[in-house]
């Protein structure tokens, strides 16, 4: 049985989320969104917040672990959230060995899904686009099922390509960038695949100056990848409940394996060796360890998202979950029975990403795809402003 989240209570109107618009590398294909109302007048972007009348927009993204939801209002700076939604649904469950999606697998989806579906309809929402990730583009009958999902549930889920969901997420995070880096690594580890994207603000900043910095333009993709492992993928392939430190060092060989290529055709290594470069990871794997390396006994976003870790930081919380049995990765507060076969595979899966790239720090984003399609739909229709970005001090 699926475990509900913190995330299936509602957000409170007060609380606030900003993000960008799309950063599109060369050749990705624009948004394409489901529409259950009537798209608003275009106003050149001074109608977020009242003027539009208050339109909700919705994202919805189904991954291999996860099935989230975020409604949004268009604000002052950016958009606020007013709702969301989150459930382990574990979608791609198997698909690694048997390549298709289990009966068991698709019923616990379409039961999460239709909570969506409730809560858009509820919600009146403007715009919405629902997409779908790594196990519906893998399973031989991912397509099949998102068919099912249109018939009984009503919502129709477009299955993204690696490079859109790789540029929607940099959209969604990019306001935690710290634009006195040189180079910034943007990955996302996900259920069935993990998207790594190098951005190259140096040019940016000599392309167009320290004042149009300020004014928020935006940093320049250097190259990205979507590597064919994420944490179920590589959890199944090496186990997930008891992994000893052999084990993890042969999920780390593992991917090291995978990111190798990318590293040999690009040389971002000694690009970085060369300049000021900062990590930005968006995924649950590195909110578990910010959670964890704060000490929390429940998890806390305000808390988690745009916080600072180096990477002894990082370390550390790694190999004392290694340490740890099953059970007591399943007694800690920030991971849960749901995630605790999981946790070491993402966490070996970072291993790799740090190893191939030393670092100093990484910065912590409990946001990414959703936010980028939000602020992408919210910008198609004139009513996204990005505002000040907001500058958050790193500790010490």
């Amino acid at each position: 049985m699926s475990q509900v989240t913190d995330d299936e209570r509602p957000i409170a109107q007060t609380s606030q989320s900003t993000a960008t618009p799309t950063i599109l590398p060369p050749g990705a294909k624009p948004a394409v969104e489901t529409r259950r109302s009537q798209r608003p007048a275009q106003d050149g972007g001074h109608g977020a917040g009242g003027a539009s009348g208050g339109q909700i927009y919705g994202a919805l993204d189904l991954g291999t672990n996860n099935c989230r939801l975020l409604l949004a209002r268009p604000s002052r700076r950016g958009f606020r959230v007013v709702d969301a939604f989150s459930r382990i649904i574990r979608l791609g469950e198997g698909v690694s060995q048997s390549g298709r999606l289990s009966d068991a697998a698709m019923r616990r989806t379409i039961d999460a899904l239709r909570i969506c579906a409730a809560k858009l309809a509820r919600a009146d929402v403007t715009r919405a686009r629902c997409v779908a990730t790594e196990a519906c583009r893998i399973a031989s009958n991912g397509r099949e099922f998102l068919r099912r999902v249109e018939r009984e549930v009503g919502l129709k889920l477009e299955v993204l390509d690696r490079e859109t969901e790789a540029s929607l997420a940099v959209s969604g995070c990019a306001s935690l960038i710290d634009h006195n880096a040189d180079h910034v690594l943007v990955f996302d580890i996900g259920g069935g695949s993990s998207e790594l994207i190098w951005l190259d603000l140096s040019e940016s900043r000599a392309d167009c100056g320290e004042a149009a910095r300020r004014l928020g333009v935006k940093p320049k993709i250097g190259a990205w990848t979507s590597l064919p492992v994420g944490v179920v993928t590589l959890a199944e392939r090496f186990g997930g409940h008891d992994v000893t430190p052999e084990v993890f060092e042969e999920m780390v060989a593992y991917v090291s394996d995978l990111v190798r290529p990318f590293e040999a055709l690009h040389g971002f290594r000694a690009r970085a060796a060369q300049g000021k470069v900062h990590l930005l990871g968006t995924s649950g794997t590195v909110t578990t360890v910010a959670g964890i390396h704060l000490g929390l006994n429940r998890y806390d976003r305000a808390r988690v998202d745009g916080c600072w870790l180096e990477i002894d930081e990082i370390r550390k919380v790694t190999y004392a979950l290694l340490a740890h049995s099953y059970e007591e990765r399943v007694a800690e507060p920030c991971i849960g029975r749901e995630r605790a076969d999981l946790v070491l595979a993402g966490c070996a899966i970072l291993e790799a990403i740090l190893r191939m790239w030393p670092a100093d720090r990484l910065r912590v984003a409990d946001r990414g795809l959703r936010e980028g399609i939000l602020a992408t739909l919210m910008s198609e229709d004139g009513v996204y402003r990005a505002g000040r970005r907001r500058r958050r001090q790193r500790p010490g």
